[in-house]
């Protein structure tokens, strides 16, 4: 019985691996190696920051093979750092799953948000080619709401300033404080995001996203936040693995994951390249 549910487990990692696939566990030594590896390690300022705040490489690390993202505050924008890391913009169709740990710091309000997400540039406002799938974690309110809560969103397109936006949403309320397996399903007519497994939301539509993608994660700060003493917040990330083409259930990913690392596998991209940039944005 044992040696049939690892020959189930196994099957559909053996399916994904042919279709293409990306898979990181983030055990390089240092920031230099992750760079090599493909990584962009967001400089500057810009969207989603607020103007006057930066991004900065310093705010990432590397440990204990886990990714670390850092936000540094002290409430005013000039004293705001954020962190965020993008991969190739080459992902579209097919299944896309991060191991990640979400963070809430009891007793603070500043609205930070924690995110991981697959976005292509915005050319310009309202750009009917862009494309974003995302999760978007609250864990102190913010965006005119004070509630904790996670979003998983699928977006048509945007504009800036003013703010303008046109997406599908789906919202769980409350905390998410630790692990969380996080995962969307591209599709060529549906989204679909999970967490921890349950589905959350399908989106259809304009949603549906059309252009290659860079899967990214990021640690930024909302409008709201009150001036006072420096604080840090940080999350962490476990590892990220997509495959492309295919639809696959959380489950699958996670067994694909664990296969992948057994096998003394930390990086892997078999997902045939764009020639696109990855301009590391929104």
């Amino acid at each position: 019985m044992k040696a049939l549910l690892l020959t189930l487990l196994c099957a559909p990692a053996v399916a994904a691996a042919a279709g293409g696939e990306f898979f990181d566990d983030f055990s390089q030594g240092d920031l230099d190696a992750l760079r090599t590896s493909g990584w962009v390690l967001r400089e500057g300022t810009g969207h989603p920051g607020l103007p006057g705040s930066r991004f900065s490489p310093t705010q990432l690390s590397l440990g204990a093979g886990l990714l670390t993202l850092k936000l540094a505050t002290d409430g005013t924008p000039a004293n705001t750092t954020l962190a965020q890391l993008c991969g190739p913009r080459k992902f579209l169709v097919g299944t896309t799953t991060a191991r990640v740990r979400l963070r809430d710091t009891p007793g603070s309000r500043d609205p930070i948000i924690q995110s991981f997400f697959l976005a292509s540039p915005l050319k310009h406002d309202y750009d009917p080619d862009f494309s974003e799938v995302d999760f978007e974690y609250l864990p102190h309110g913010g965006w005119g709401e004070p509630e904790t809560r996670l979003y998983g969103v699928s977006w048509h397109t945007v504009r800036i300033d003013p703010w303008q936006s046109f997406n599908q949403a789906s919202i769980l309320q409350g905390s998410f404080d630790g692990w969380q397996l996080l995962t969307v399903q591209v599709e060529a007519t549906r989204t679909r995001h999970y967490v921890n497994g349950r589905l959350i939301g399908e989106h259809t539509g304009r949603n549906v996203p059309s252009q290659p993608m860079a899967i990214s994660f990021n640690h930024w700060l909302a409008a709201g936040a009150v001036a006072g003493a420096p604080r840090e917040y940080a999350f962490e990330v476990d590892w990220v693995l997509h495959t492309a083409g295919r639809t696959f259930s959380p489950k699958a990913m996670q067994a694909r994951a664990a296969a992948l690392r057994q096998q003394g596998v930390a990086r892997r991209d078999t997902v045939p390249d764009s020639g696109l940039t990855s301009e590391c944005n929104l």
